[in-house]
């Protein structure tokens, strides 16, 4: 996608996942070169790896909010696992079995595996013309370090990752590396390191970035201060988006939800916001919320009327995730003395053993009025023929953006606090 595409913005949500790997490193002659992407051939859509994303997805979701419940969360499943799967072209044994089960991979191959994401890739990015949507991968690898040539080659072809191989020690290696994150996050992620540890030997970095227009704006004029109550019984002033009109619809009385799908551009891509009852309560909600419950709500959307109000609000999100994808079964990768990534480098001639040191995600979004008139949309459901349902979200509540006919899950989170 071309992104000097303009339009007006309504949602921005950019990220940038990194996966530190350690290594006692000496200066050992380089085995080490740039393989060029081979787009000969696209690969198609495997829906196994769509689904491992939304089961790894709803699974990490799970595993963060333990530790940070009644806060805002925002992270991208796409980006993390991309950058996982990227890592597991380089791992053996024991710790590619963990791996690839942490992913929901299991049971396929590396061929499969690999062919799925870039297919699934190259759909993404020719997504929509009114939405820009950008993957982006690269490795930086230390200098002297005798990576190996299928493991470089696997991920150029696949992932269209770029290759370098930089001086680790170089101050200027540092701009670099945070360079190429703020240039494929459009400026909205400045920086995804902020030093080099003289263990660290490869970096392997994606970054998403995505800006949709709504497909029916909001009018500014009808934005107006509101009562936004937070978890913890306090209240807060905040703008509040207002308008009617047909939406994608669901409410789930016996979970005590409702829901609303807010597309974008041409209805391809879109947010979906779930919200529970007054009398009912974030985390209520997202105790059930599954990869199986997840597609069974989202096939019961219905086109109706609702009155919609919404708050403009700004995320920025930071984690590391070492603790959750331990819990979630990938501790052997992050063993100094038990991980095995023996296809990622000869360890013999390295005389260290590799393991992942730091897995690090940043996540930004922003969502607000701004959006461009698209073509009249067909009406597929059943119309309303009462009031229409009112959507306040005026309350914590859960979102997601979803790819509609990939069913990728793109990003999710939860606003708590606007």
């Amino acid at each position: 996608m071309n992104r000097k595409q303009t339009g007006k913005k309504t949602f921005m949500g950019l990220v940038c996942l990194v996966s530190l790997i350690f290594a006692g490193c000496n200066n050992l002659g380089a085995i080490f070169g740039d393989e060029g992407r081979d787009d000969s051939e696209p690969a198609s859509i495997d829906m196994n790896v769509v689904t491992a994303n939304t089961q790894f997805g709803f699974n990490l979701f799970d595993e963060i909010r333990k530790t940070e419940q009644d806060k805002n969360i925002f992270i991208s499943p796409l980006s993390i696992s991309i950058a996982l799967a990227m890592t597991l072209n380089g791992a053996s044994g024991e710790t590619e079995q963990a791996m690839a089960n942490t992913l929901h991979l299991q049971g396929l191959d590396a061929e499969a595996i690999n062919a799925g994401y870039a297919g699934l890739r190259q759909a993404l990015e020719v997504a929509d013309p009114k939405v820009i949507l950008t993957i982006a991968n690269s490795l930086w690898a230390r200098q002297g370090v005798p990576f190996k040539q299928d493991f470089l080659q696997r991920n150029t072809e696949y992932f269209g990752a770029e290759v370098s191989t930089l001086n680790f020690t170089d101050p200027n290696t540092l701009t670099t590396i945070n360079q190429w994150v703020n240039t494929n996050t459009n400026g909205k992620i400045q920086k995804i390191l902020d030093e080099i540890n003289p263990d660290m030997v490869l970096f392997l970095i994606n970054a998403i970035y995505f800006k949709g227009t709504w497909q029916t704006e909001f009018d500014p004029a009808r934005t107006r201060d509101g009562t936004f109550h937070l978890a913890t019984g306090g209240e807060k002033q905040i703008p509040m988006m207002t308008r009617t009109g047909d939406y994608d619809y669901y409410e789930n009385y016996e979970e005590k939800f409702q829901a609303i799908s807010l597309p974008y551009g041409d209805g391809r891509m879109s947010m979906y916001i779930f919200l529970p009852y007054r009398e009912s309560d974030l985390n209520t909600f997202l105790d059930g919320l599954n990869t199986e419950n997840w597609e069974n709500w989202i096939a019961q959307f219905n086109e109706q009327e609702v009155f919609l109000s919404v708050p403009k609000f700004k995320l920025e999100y930071e984690k590391t995730l070492n603790n959750p994808l331990q819990a979630l079964g990938m501790d052997i990768a992050f063993a100094p003395g038990a991980a095995d990534f023996s296809r990622m480098a000869d360890l013999e001639a390295l005389g260290k053993n590799l393991y992942i040191g730091e897995v690090l995600h940043k996540a930004v979004v922003e969502v607000n009025e701004e959006g461009t008139e698209a073509a009249a949309v067909t009406s597929v459901g059943i119309r309303a023929t009462s009031a229409p349902p009112a959507f306040i979200a005026d309350r914590p509540f859960f979102f997601a953006i979803r790819d509609n006919e990939t069913k990728t899950v793109l990003f999710m989170g939860t606003v708590v606090d606007p």
